[in-house]
């Protein structure tokens, strides 16, 4: 009697296809930091454990399990950062896409604006990236950022460019830190944004640049950065940072990721 083919049901296939992104998911949040190294020792630690139990070898199989077992608290407090950046992905990307939103089945057809001041923004950027003045902006979307705000002097004044030049000259007491904006308020100045633990950037980013990517990382805000050096303007989305752009491409990029209609605000 031949022996019958193991059967693949569509669920088996699903389960595959779920594993692998959950894996390419946990990769992508801790590749470039100290975690990966601590993630392949606990793989490979769980590999040898199959292996002693395909052998019947009981008794390293017990000890080996018996680490395992107590090693999943380990693992909650090794990886606290990476589980709540994790968790803030499934939020913010998945949940809460803009694309997928409650609100607008109750929205009766009404078009949704941003109300964040694109003009003003890219207009100080310019200005100060000619004059080459550091800057570090992060501009709110889901997340209140209310941790970080109160961590600088709180202004909740209308952004203008103006106001954005003064914040960032060099003798003003508000430069040394980062701006916050929320819809179409300066909620903060002088804010203490948290570096990247990433050990994988280029050796020139600065503390701006290495704050921004922190920011980024840590919450769905996006950060501009003017780099005091060269003038240069960077944009930092998530895990992502594209270097010396344009006001042009800023105003794109911007407009894209608040879905602003083209008008004068100032």
């Amino acid at each position: 009697m031949l022996t019958a083919f193991i059967s693949i049901r569509f669920l088996d296939i699903l389960d595959i296809l779920l594993v692998a992104f959950l894996l390419y998911q946990i990769y992508n949040l801790i590749r470039g930091t100290t975690a990966i190294n601590i993630f392949i020792g606990i793989f490979s630690l769980y590999l040898l454990w199959l292996l002693v139990q395909a052998l019947n070898m009981d008794l390293l199989s017990n000890i080996l399990g018996q680490v395992i077992g107590v090693g999943v608290i380990a693992l909650l407090i090794v990886f606290q950062q990476e589980i709540r950046r994790f968790l803030l992905i499934i939020s913010t990307r998945y949940i809460t896409n803009r694309k997928f939103k409650f609100e607008k089945f109750f929205s009766f057809g009404e078009k949704e604006e941003s109300v964040v001041k694109i003009d003003s923004i890219v207009n100080a950027c310019s200005n100060m990236s000619a004059f080459k003045t550091g800057a570090l902006i992060a501009i709110s979307k889901k997340s209140d950022l209310l941790s970080f705000i109160r961590t600088g002097d709180v202004l909740n004044a209308d952004t203008s460019s103006r106001l954005l030049e003064s914040i960032f000259f060099k003798n003003s007491p508000l430069h040394d830190g980062a701006v916050i904006i929320k819809d179409d308020k300066i909620a903060a100045a002088r804010c203490i944004l948290p570096a990247t633990d990433r050990y994988d950037i280029p050796a020139k980013f600065g503390m701006r640049h290495r704050a921004a990517l922190g920011i980024a990382e840590k919450t769905d805000a996006v950060v501009i950065i003017v780099s005091e050096e060269t003038g240069a303007i960077s944009f930092a989305k998530q895990e992502t940072i594209e270097q010396n752009i344009g006001p042009n491409r800023l105003r794109q990029i911007l407009q894209h990721e608040f879905e602003l209609n083209n008008k004068t605000e100032e």
